[in-house]
């Protein structure tokens, strides 16, 4: 049988999703806190009435209306949903694709930048970042002026490093180019900063969030705001009834009591704090610094593929990142977990340090 598969694609690995079965989970950026009682039961009264027999709303009118009263989006820019903000940047990317059309990012940032522009066979040029991970601007604009990109990436914290660039240095990426300059906000909920309010400043940017960091990650929703022509292009691209019933119907009922996870979020930026501060008083590990919930640390008295290993055996699961790039070498990423995972955590790593 002749083989139609392109190329690029059967030379790509597929995007990896350990089993976590047994294990403390901390290595996917989720909000370890679940409602409670008394919320998870009004939510299972409310899905009871949810009609399965019917398509969801295509356009999911009454979760927008809920999205923009929950969470702060400018009420002069238009919504559109997306199965997580995967979907979304595969949208833009289709929406924009074309010969010789570039994709621009920096190095280390969000992966599936790289592999969506794969996946659409665009060209993706990754600038690095500086050795402290910030935005090293010449770099960025020189890259923009020689490649002309359709689209420009920045995650706004940048996973997997956790830090916010500098809002200037963006400010002169936005300006210096005619390319859609899309901040994805993914983690905005533990940042306290969002690019949402220049929304009207600048035509070609567009802001990406997901409510998954909020607790909500089951439901598969991103959301992305921005100018209401761009928006109405990109949105004849996305499939027909992509934000399903119980999505739907359970982002409306978790936004009608976001104090809830706002909460969850204080409490989460609280053990943020905390673990941060406990990861700097132990010898051997170096700690950047973070506006997101997940914290990455440097081994420098052993190797991190062997502290890796060594929690993993503890039955603590986090994200290896030291052979990502070569800036991350010897890196580690930890998502916040519960205090008591955190502490758990930290046992195991001392004990990984010292065998």
């Amino acid at each position: 049988m002749k083989n139609w598969i392109r190329p690029e694609i059967e030379a790509l690995s597929a995007y990896p999703v350990p089993d976590s079965s047994g294990y403390i989970k901390l290595d996917a950026m989720e909000n370890p806190y679940r409602w409670s009682e008394a919320l998870t039961t009004k939510w299972l009264d409310l899905i009871k009435q949810s009609e399965l027999n019917r398509y969801p709303d295509p356009a999911a009118q009454a979760l927008k209306s809920k999205i923009y009263h929950s969470l702060n989006v400018p009420d002069s820019a238009e919504l559109i949903l997306g199965n997580g903000s995967d979907e979304l940047i595969q949208m833009i990317m289709m929406a924009i694709s074309g010969a010789n059309r570039a994709v621009i990012s920096v190095e280390p940032s969000f992966v599936m930048y790289q592999m969506i522009a794969t996946f659409l066979g665009m060209p993706y040029v990754a600038v690095p970042l500086k050795e402290d991970f910030s935005l090293d601007a010449d770099q960025m604009l020189s890259a923009i002026k020689r490649h002309q990109p359709a689209v420009i990436f920045i995650a706004y914290p940048n996973n997997p490093t956790g830090n916010l660039f500098d809002e200037q240095v963006i400010d002169r990426i936005i300006s210096s180019t005619d390319a859609l300059v899309v901040v994805d906000e993914a983690y905005y909920a533990f940042a306290d900063q969002t690019y949402a309010s220049k929304l009207s400043q600048y035509e070609n940017l567009l802001v990406m969030r997901t409510v998954s960091k909020m607790g909500l990650a089951g439901l598969r929703l991103g959301y992305m705001a921005g100018a209401k022509k761009l928006i109405n292009e990109i949105d004849k691209v996305r499939l027909p009834y992509n934000i399903n019933v119980l999505t739907q119907l359970s982002a409306r009922f978790a936004l009608e009591h976001v104090d809830e996870l706002n909460t969850q979020t204080d409490q989460i930026k609280k053990d943020r704090k905390n673990l941060v501060s406990q990861l700097a008083m132990i010898d051997g590990i170096d700690v950047f610094p973070t506006q997101a919930n997940f914290i990455l640390f440097r081994t420098t008295l052993k190797p991190a593929d062997d502290v890796f290993v060594s929690l993993k055996q503890q039955k603590i699961l986090i994200k290896n990142l030291s052979k990502v790039s070569l800036s991350l070498k010897n890196c580690l990423r930890v998502t916040v977990g519960l205090p008591s995972e955190n502490e758990k955590f930290l046992s195991a790593l001392e004990m990984a340090l010292s065998a």
